[in-house]
């Protein structure tokens, strides 16, 4: 892996963390990691000489390598491994000869390879979890705060019914919460060590094969598969799913937020800052920004997970071409799963809520919002076949003659013969029709205890 987001614009779509783990001298090390593990765990099994795993460890430090030259010569080579474990015989060869003789003995590059995406994605989850925690508690503690906050339910964009706030905020929580589950089954049953040598079948260590892959899924603490899993990339098509989904469900959320910033709404806000949101030429502006960038990793996930997705199809043992789209299109959806991440985190810990103004929307049609209300009040003396035709007609009259519906309801003979001007006035109250709101609250807010 290696990051694939230029310095300029990384930090506005990737997460410092994920940019750490995602470094190209974080990739290499992990790389060097398993060459250090590899030795140490041939050492221990009697594969090698034990005197070499010392010499082979002190040398797999990434910072001893020059990054540039061994990117020129994986041109050559069609990929990193290979130059890499060129150079690191050589290293290992100036100080001791003998011990260089056992560097990377019995692998292959893609063991290497695989092995180090593996630990680079366990960096990755653990990096998301720390940020996803943090945004499923800040918008729990709002969904509290704020069940009992009326505002508008819109469907197609138009109001629907009256619903809580908090309803809507804990349902952020408990989405963002299933992809933390996800993100941890990922990391105790997704990753695995990848070592099978030059097809699979770890023929370079005789009878030993297995020994040495169980030593070092010990040292590197990765599970040990059934066997090689090198021609099969379910496991890194898995891990793109549970990056796309959580970039998904932050773009979901920002867009809420982006629409709930409009000047014609002004429900909600991001987090004000000093220069935050503004524009080059309007001094008024307050611009959804942290919106902007989740809604812009959420554009960019579901193709990168594609072209993982499309690398699953590889030919026999090894792949020429599928493999190598993996290498920097899963460091790049981590990166962009990762801001959208961050930028959800700044909106749960800093949201702006103008209840007034959610009061002021409610009743910005004139009662309207509360005709399914009347509705199916009417219904339980009338049907409610009649009683949809009739609040329809009071709802069409409403807008043409720019009444209030309660209004027109209370002079509808037909309406008031079944509701009375006290029992009209109390279904014109938002927080009177909210269903089981409160019950689905509690469920949602119960959802994200820690099993």
């Amino acid at each position: 892996m290696s990051t694939s987001l230029s310095p300029l614009l990384a930090p506005m779509l990737s997460s410092a963390a994920m940019r750490a783990v995602c470094d190209d001298v974080a990739c290499l090390q992990h790389m060097l990691d398993f060459e250090a593990a590899l030795a140490r765990a041939e050492a221990a099994t009697g594969v090698i000489p034990a005197s070499a795993a010392g010499p082979i460890g002190k040398a797999c430090k990434a910072g001893a390598f020059d990054l540039a030259a061994l990117a020129e010569a994986a041109t050559r080579s069609g990929n990193l491994a290979i130059p890499l474990v060129k150079a690191l015989t050589a290293d290992v060869a100036r100080t001791d000869a003998e011990a260089a003789r056992y560097v990377h003995w019995g692998a292959t590059s893609q063991d290497v390879i695989d092995t180090a995406a593996m630990l680079g994605l366990r960096a990755a989850i653990d990096a998301l979890l720390g940020d996803i925690g943090r945004a499923i508690a800040g918008f729990a503690g709002l969904a509290r705060h704020h069940r009992n906050t009326a505002v508008v339910a819109r469907t197609w964009l138009q109001h629907a019914l009256p619903m809580p706030f908090g309803l809507k905020l804990a349902e952020y929580a408990a989405a963002l919460h299933r992809s933390r589950a996800r993100l941890r089954r990922l990391r105790s049953d997704g990753l695995a060590l990848q070592f099978g040598g030059a097809a699979g079948t770890l023929a370079a260590l005789g009878d030993k094969g297995l020994l040495v892959a169980e030593s070092l899924a010990q040292e590197l603490e990765l599970p040990l598969p059934e066997a090689p899993w090198h021609s099969h990339r379910d496991r890194i098509a898995e891990a793109a799913s549970v990056c796309a989904i959580l970039a998904g469900t932050c773009g979901k959320i920002a867009r809420d937020v982006q629409l709930m910033m409009q000047t014609d709404v002004a429900e909600a806000f991001e987090p004000a800052g000093e220069g935050r949101g503004g524009s080059s030429t309007m001094p008024h502006k307050r611009n959804p920004v942290a919106a902007a960038t989740a809604l812009a990793a959420a554009t960019m996930a579901p193709n990168l997970a594609a072209t993982i997705f499309a690398a699953q199809v590889g030919d026999h043992e090894r792949s020429a071409g599928p493999w190598h789209a993996e290498w920097p299109t899963l460091p790049s959806l981590l990166l962009v799963t990762s801001g959208a991440l961050a930028a959800i985190v700044d909106i749960a810990e800093g949201l702006e809520v103008d209840e007034a103004r959610m009061r002021v929307n409610l009743d910005a049609t004139g009662g309207l919002i509360m005709a399914e209300a009347v509705m199916m009040a009417l219904a339980e003396k009338t049907g409610k076949s009649e009683a949809h035709q009739l609040v329809e007609a009071a709802s069409k009259k409403a807008v043409t003659q720019k009444k209030d519906l309660r209004d027109v309801l209370t002079k509808d003979d037909k309406v008031t013969a079944h509701l009375s001007a006290d029992k009209l006035a109390k279904l014109f109250e938002p927080m009177a029709y909210q269903g089981a709101s409160q019950a689905l609250i509690d469920r949602l807010l119960a959802s994200l205890d820690e099993k």
